[in-house]
This record gives structure tokens, sequence and C-alpha cells, in this order.
């Protein structure tokens, strides 16, 4: 695919004035429009700068510190297996070879975990480095590696900056990226030696994307100001047990239920595990809602600020995830069995994985690796992927780690059980290139003991980070259980990743684990974040592991709602044991499925612990089950490629609810106009088989009357600070005082980026949806007539509408001959350097940036190429990676990225697997030493 000029997203653009751009944008380079306009064309763009730094692969290389000679051998698509005769060799040559390929990435990752990005891009990143720094990542992973982690994990840490740092010996400018050399036009910036907080960092980031549920602790206390709590609940249902099953199904949790029941413990987090129960908590006027009312504002600024920050490894939101299962050698064609994975992340260019090899000549006490799969640029180790002996997979378990507390300041402190305590403060320094730096003082809450004895850390105030937190919360009006407001109240976060861990010891644990003990101890060290863990080993074993510290909370709070920091009740009370925590082995089923759907199932044993109230839907989860069982059931037996193909399943859930619905709806109407336009793509609808691949006719035409539905039926009806910005309707104020029929309706436009709006169409609305269908006349179904376009007084007559205006959006954006339309043309990716290739001048977007693709596939399917209903159809996220582990012959296994092993511009790695990832195919994964030997296209030899 050649190169976009313009990366256009096709999605609508921010207000002047507010932020500058989407989500995962980092900088605007003024400068650099001026100074390239003088250049571009010049010597210095000349060929030999976009190759400077281009790694060298063949030959020979001196590394001080290595203990022995290493070698780097690479595959035609780039893909490095590193060997090495010693631990501290190999993962000092896992640095060097991913700084290669890799080193802007990975020093513009520490650059936002550390806060420090204004060092780099100047004052546009002042208000991300604030927020980050108030975080502080960076303080974490220094306590981490300095209170937390093995002396064997500390000393890989070394290694692998010690690799780094000898890769960036002697190089500068152009030397090491394209990027920088953009980027000395306007700064003199030069990246400082790489150090193992560095690494331990980025886990952090990894963690905050992945954190679970604060989103919709968001979004609900944003809706009060529009709906009550019955609506409230509406667009939050219970997870459908009976129709998607838990991934845990076997009873593995009965001994902690039985232990629990027979204790009278104490410690259960409010209600038991299952889906929303949003608004309960709001309504009933228990503490958990005290001060919750005058919330809007506070957390509307929240969002600005959180929409601003760079994305490390994906949106967060509803019907993002990732898959993965695994199936027992009875079914499987070579007797031994699969595992698939196929997390769903934001698109990113570089992808966020890197896939390499690490190899010891001879496993031993002094070398004990040989390992194969995906890691991140920056981190030692592989993440994800298979050893000799077992395989694994991750996908995102959605367990609730976080709270946002609203506390009553007093004085120079804060209000908690009763008395004023002293805020613990710190003072942080932001450096800013090209102008001045910027002193900021961080308030944290004090440290506190759990009933059980642990510690919780101090909580960080957010809202010290955005004036328009502190402008609104002076004048937020609370319930009358909650304390005077005074000044206004603060926002606070408790997340267990600002404590230290030792998920990085995890990860060399699982690396070199032989067997499902070995699998299940390294698991206990995976702290944060907490992810559903599938395995399976060469002995026939296949298994489900949920690590994590998972907090307990108190009855009543349930971290559905914001809680009320005053008092102590709300305060988290432990954390859920190791040997507590939901597993199954050997399920006599013979799979495992992962999909982000409910760990357990309450339904059938009563597990007394609340792991979040937002798990995902089931749609996903329940469809590749399906698949699994239809081909049991069949009595086939699965093989490598059935993997892949149900990896690619475009199957839409919805569009088999809704199609036969649509197809009833009759659009000889009155207040139709040219109905026979409208009838012609009803008729696209006729036959077709519910699956959304890239030249659907019918899909393009489907998705969009699923997306005018869930604008007219909920999207119009929900509060600005959900809505898509720039998108502007005329509705009644809130809190008026004056009687409705006196209240003259206002302009209000919407606030939030198109990729994080809502109802962004997800399998959650997939349920709210099957809900009201046979409530044909709830207030739901209703919108008013607009123009010619009629209004809607029930279900079918929004449906119609909605049917009419997906038409006539679809003529405008595909041409009014419906034989050219196609679900690929509104279903686009575009990948983005995530750095210089968001903003700036066309040329350098010409330089890094590619696509687009014509992806199939859609929102909650197995072939998740996720597009936000409220914002429009282009693709936001993605499979990041698929895999499919065959532990009959580990050579057999197959592997894609969504990019390339390059994450310079115009190497030919940089985008070279992606053409294959867009058409649904896997490269052979090479892992045995002969295989490796037989797939080698270059050989660098690292030498001491």
């Amino acid at each position: 695919m050649p190169p976009n000029t313009t990366a256009s997203t096709g999605q609508q653009p921010g207000k002047s004035g507010r932020k500058k751009g989407r989500r995962a944008r980092l900088l605007v380079l003024v400068l650099v429009l001026a100074v390239v306009a003088g250049v571009a064309g010049g010597a210095y763009w000349s060929i030999s700068t976009v190759r400077a730094s281009f790694p060298q692969t063949k030959g020979s290389l001196t590394l001080e510190g290595l203990s022995g000679p290493v070698d780097v051998k690479r595959d035609d698509y780039g893909i490095p297996q590193i060997y090495a005769s010693s631990d501290e060799d190999l993962f000092m040559a896992q640095g060097y070879v991913q700084a290669q390929d890799r080193f802007w990435e990975m020093d513009v990752r520490r650059h936002m975990t550390s806060g420090r990005l204004s060092e780099m891009f100047g004052k546009s990143q002042v208000d991300n480095d604030e927020f980050l720094r108030t975080l502080g990542w960076d303080r974490i992973a220094r306590q981490e590696y300095d209170k937390t982690l093995s002396a064997s994990t500390k000393k890989y840490l070394q290694a692998y900056a010690k690799g780094v740092n000898a890769y960036l010996d002697g190089k500068e400018g152009k030397d090491l990226s394209l990027e920088y050399a953009a980027l000395g036009f306007t700064n003199d910036y030069k990246p400082a030696k790489w150090t193992p907080v560095d690494s331990i960092s980025w886990l952090k980031a990894m963690a905050w994307d992945l954190r679970g549920n604060m989103q919709d602790e968001i979004d609900r206390a944003l809706m009060t100001s529009r709906l009550g709590p019955k609506e409230i609940q509406d667009l939050y249902p219970q997870y459908p047990y009976s129709r998607n099953k838990a991934i845990v199904q076997t009873g593995q949790y009965d001994d902690v239920t039985k232990t629990f029941e027979q204790s009278g413990s104490s410690a259960a987090a409010g209600s038991a595990t299952g889906g929303g129960t949003a608004g309960t908590a709001a309504s009933s006027g228990s503490s958990a809602s005290s001060g919750t009312s005058g919330l809007q504002g506070q957390l509307a600024g929240l969002q600005n600020v959180l929409e601003d920050l760079p994305t490390a490894v994906g949106v967060n939101g509803d019907g993002i995830g990732s898959n993965s299962w695994v199936v027992s050698g009875k079914y499987t064609i070579n007797g031994k069995p699969l595992l698939a994975n196929d997390p769903h992340l934001s698109a990113s260019l570089p992808s966020v994985w890197y896939q390499m090899g690490l190899h010891c000549r001879s496993v031993s006490s002094t070398c004990q690796y040989d390992v194969s799969g995906y890691t991140f640029a920056g981190m030692p180790g592989v993440i994800i992927g298979h050893n000799q002996n077992i395989a694994w997979g991750m996908t995102n378990s959605g367990v609730d780690v976080t709270d946002l507390y609203l506390e009553k300041l007093s004085g120079d402190g804060y209000l908690y059980d009763g008395k004023t305590k002293a805020f613990n403060t710190r003072e942080e320094t932001i450096k800013v290139a090209g102008g001045a730096s910027k002193e900021i003082v961080v308030r944290e809450t004090q440290a506190e003991k759990t009933e059980d004895g642990q510690t919780l850390p101090g909580m960080p105030l957010l809202s010290d980070r955005s004036s328009e937190l502190v402008k609104v919360g002076r004048k937020a009006t609370v319930d009358t259980a909650a304390p005077d407001r005074g000044d206004g109240y603060a926002i606070a976060l408790r997340w267990t990743a600002l404590d230290p861990g030792t998920t990085v010891d995890a990860v060399f644990a699982m690396n070199k684990a032989k067997n499902w003990t070995d699998f299940r101890a390294a698991a206990a060290l995976f702290d944060v974040p907490s992810q559903n863990l599938v395995y399976a080993d060469t002995e026939n074993h296949i298994g489900y592991t949920l690590p994590g510290k998972i907090p307990t909370r108190a009855e009543g709070y349930d971290g559905s709602v914001p809680a009320p920091g005053w008092d102590r009740k709300s305060r988290w009370t432990g954390y859920i044991d190791d040997d507590e925590l939901p597993y199954e082995y050997d399920p006599s089923r013979g799979y495992i499925v992962t999909a982000n759907q409910a760990v357990v199932d309450k339904t059938k044993a009563k597990y007394p612990y609340t792991l979040t109230t937002d798990w995902g839907y089931g749609a996903r989860s329940q469809r590749i089950t399906d698949l699994i069982q239809s081909k049991i059931d069949d009595g086939g037996k699965i093989s490598t490629d059935d993997m892949r193909q149900m990896q690619l399943d475009n199957s839409s859930e919805i569009a088999k609810l809704l199609v036969p619905k649509l197809l009833k709806i009759n659009i000889d109407d009155k207040d139709v106009r040219h109905p026979e336009s409208i009838r012609e793509a009803q008729e696209l609808l006729e036959g077709w088989d519910y699956t959304q691949d890239a030249d659907s006719a019918a899909a393009a035409y489907f998705n969009a009357v699923w997306r005018n539905i869930l604008k007219l039926a909920f999207g119009n009806k929900l509060p600005k600070e959900l809505r898509v910005e720039g998108q502007c309707l005329w509705v009644d104020p809130v809190n008026t005082t004056r009687p409705a029929d006196e209240t003259e309706e206002v302009r209000e436009c919407g606030e939030r980026e198109p990729d994080q709006a809502q109802p962004d169409g997800g399998d959650r609305w997939f349920e709210v949806v099957r809900n009201l269908m046979d409530d044909e006349d709830s207030d739901w179904w209703t919108t008013p007539k607009s123009g010619t376009r009629p209004g809607a007084t029930n279900r079918d007559e929004l449906f119609k509408r909605a049917m009419i205006d997906a038409r006539w959006e679809l003529t405008a954006k595909l041409g009014k001959d419906i034989d050219t339309w196609s679900w690929g043309r509104l279903h686009r990716l575009f990948l983005e350097n995530q750095t210089l290739g968001t903003d700036g001048p066309g040329f350098l977007q010409y330089a890094l940036n590619r696509g687009p693709w014509k992806l199939s596939g859609g929102e909650a399917t197995v072939n998740a190429s996720g597009w936000n209903a409220a914002g429009g159809y282009v693709v936001v996220w993605v499979p990041s990676m698929r895999m499919v582990v065959n532990l009959g012959d580990l050579d057999k296994s197959k592997w894609i990225n969504l990019t390339g092993a390059s994450g310079h511009a115009y190497n030919a790695h940089y985008t070279d697997q992606t053409d294959k990832w867009a058409n649904g195919e896997l490269l052979d994964w090479s892992f045995s030493k002969k295989a490796v030997d037989g797939t080698t296209s270059d050989t660098l030899v690292l030498k001491p």
C-alpha cells in the first residue's frame, strides 16, 4: 500500500480552542512545518539520510560486556532469533537488537511513562506531563526495582539496558531514526542512556490502558445529568449468563465459596460477580452514592484530560478486548493442544508488538531460556508466546482495579473519618524543549491500612491537573448526606498499579515454566494488569488462571460509581488471595475460551467476591465457543488452519437479531420521500448471511442502519459529555427551575473524541437493544421529526427512520449507486506513526504513515476490527497480532504482526506483514534450531 499523505481519519475535527487532535496524538510540530518547507527536497533529506538508521543485520559487531559470541538470525521478514550461551548475553543482545529496530518508539515510550514528553516535543505536552507526573509511574517503577523485584530479574534488566546503550554509543540524530532527524529541526534533544527503570515503567502504561471499568464509572456518573436511575440501568444490563458462557464453567472456585461461607467472612466486595448494576448504587440512597450527583462537571473535566493522554497500548472502551482460546488434544488433528490468541488494541505504527525468539544454545542453570513470541520494544523477555514445553496467551480480564473518590477539601488537607488529614506533597520540575521549565506540586492522600493489615498507598489528586475540575467543583451540588463542599470537591484515584509489584518477575518465570505448576506460580507474580491467562503444554494439558492484585470492598461498595472519600467504609478492605482466584485445568469439555466475558457464572456458584460489574457481554466468546462446539459435534478434528479461520470469523451477532425485523418494515409510507431508494437498500439485506466481508454491500448498509438506530434511540438522549464533539442538538437545559412548558431548548454540542464517544456499538449495546426489542413502545424508541425525515413513537417507526437515514448517509459517502457500495470502503484502517505522523507537515506524514486498508470484520465480532458507531466507520482498534501455537509440532505454529519488525520508515520490514494480516494470512513460526536455520536470510554475530 502507498503511504497516505494526509492520514485522514474521516472523523469530525475537534472544536477550535480545545483539544488539538485525537487522543493518541503526541505533538504539533509547528516549527517543523516552517523549517521543512525551506529544506524539503534538499540534500539533507537524501536517500542516505533515510537509510542511515537501518540496522546492520549481517557480518559481525563488537559489543563490550558480552561474555561470549551471540548469533542474531533474521528471516525474510526481519524477525530476529537470538542464540547465546548465558542469560545475561541473551538479554543484552535482545536490548541491542530491539534498539536497532525500534529505539525511537522506545525513547518516546519512556518519556511518556515518566512524564517527560515536553523534553522532546515542547510546551504542547506540558499538560500531559503534569498528569503523568501526578500518576507517578516512573516513581513506582523505581520502587519496584529497588524493593520488590528478584535479584535475577534486576540482573536481566541491567543486561538489557547494557545492550540498548551499546547500540546508542556514538550515534545521534539521523543515525538513530528519521524521526530524530526531523526533531533536530526544532530541538537539540539528545537521547539519554537506557535504564532498567525505563523498561519497568512501560508495564505501568500497559496497565493504565487495561485498567478496567474506570471509563464506565465516569460515564455512569455523567449520565445522571440527563438520565434517571432506571434509564441508566437500561444502558448497563445484567450479563446474559444463560446465553453467553463464563470462562470458568466447572466450579473450580467452589472450594473458595465453601471456605468463605463457613468462615462467615465479611470480605465480600458488594454484590456477587455479575453484569452491570449501574444506577443501583446511585439510586439506593446508600453511602456509596453520597456526593455523586454533583460530579458531572468534575468528571467531564477529568474525561477531557484522559482523552488528551497518549495511548499506550489500546483505547479503553466497550467492545474492546481480545480473543484467546485453547483446545485439548482429544479434539485436534495431531492429538496435542492448539492455542490461539489475538489481542485487540489500538492500531499503531509500528505495532505495539515485537516478534522474536530468545534461545540458549544449551539450556542449563547458566542459560535457562528457549522461548519465542511477542514482546514490547523496551522490555526484556517474551510477554506472549511459547517455550519448548508450554504456550500461553492473554486477554484483558477487565476486573475492577480502579476507583475514583470524591474528596472533601478542608484547609490544606482533606476530610477522612471525621478528621482533617494533611496531604503528602512533592514538587516536580517539568523541563520544556525551547521554553522555561514548569514547577508543579503533586498532592496525595496518606497511606492507609486495610482490615487485613495491608498498606494502601496514597491516592493522587487527579483534579489538581485540571483547572476545569477545580472551577466546576466549587459549584457542584451534592446530596444532603455529603459534607458541605466549601471550596469544592477533589477527585482522587485508587489503583492497584500505584503499589510496587512483581509483574516483571512473572514474565521471566513464565518464559522458563515447564508445566502447569510452574506456570501457576509464575502467574501469581503477574499482579498488574490483571489478565486472563490460557495455557497449553506438550503433555496434553490445558488450563486457565486469573492472576492479579484485585481489591475487596466493603458491603455497599461495588466500584461501579465514584465513592465518598470522607467515609472510611468506602475504602478497600484488602486484596483477594491468590489461592482464591478462579482457575480451570483440563475441563471435561476439552476447550477454554476467553474473550473478555464474565470469568465466573454467578448463577451456578456464588463466588464471594465482585471482580467487576462491567464485563464484556460475551458476543465474541460465545461465537468462538459455538464454532468450536459445532466442529466437535460434527465429529471433526480441529487443525491449525481451523483456528486461523475462527480468528477471521466476521459474523455479526446483532445483525442476526435485527435484520429479520428490518426486512418486515414497510417503507411505502406517505412520510417517506423516495421510498424506492430506501427499498433498494433494504433489499440488500435479503439473503445476507450476516458476514461482514470487506466487499459486502449488505454489511455496509446494515452497519449504517445499526449506527443510526443507536444514534436515534440512545445517542441523542445522552449528555453532551458523552456525545461526539461538534455534533450539536437542541435540548432542554439541565437543572432548570422553570416549568417544562416554559423551558426553551438550548443548542448543546458534544464534547468527546469520536473514538471515545457513546454509544460506541459494542456488545453492551447489543444487549441493551436485545432487552428492549419486545418493548415496542419504550420511550427509548422515540425520536422527533427532523426536516423531511419522519419522527418515531415506537420501535418499528424508529427502525424505519434509521433505514432512511442510513440510505442517505451512504449515498453521501459511497454514491447513489448501491452496486458500488462495500463495507471496506467505509471500514478502513489507517496506520499512523503515533508521534510525528499524526500532525505537522504532509511531507512528514507521507514519510511515516501508511494506508488505508479496506477491512472485513467489525465491532464485537471475532475478527474484531473495531469502529465506534458514535464517531464513524473508520477502524480504531484491531487484532494487534494473531498467533496459533501447535503443541504437537511447535515448528508448525503460525503468527503474524500488524505491521513489521522495523520502526524505520522505508525499511523493507516497516509494514511488510500488514497486507497478509489484512487478508487473514499467518506466517510460518520457526522455533527449533533446524527450522530457524532453514528460514534464516541474514545472520549478525555479536562478539565480546
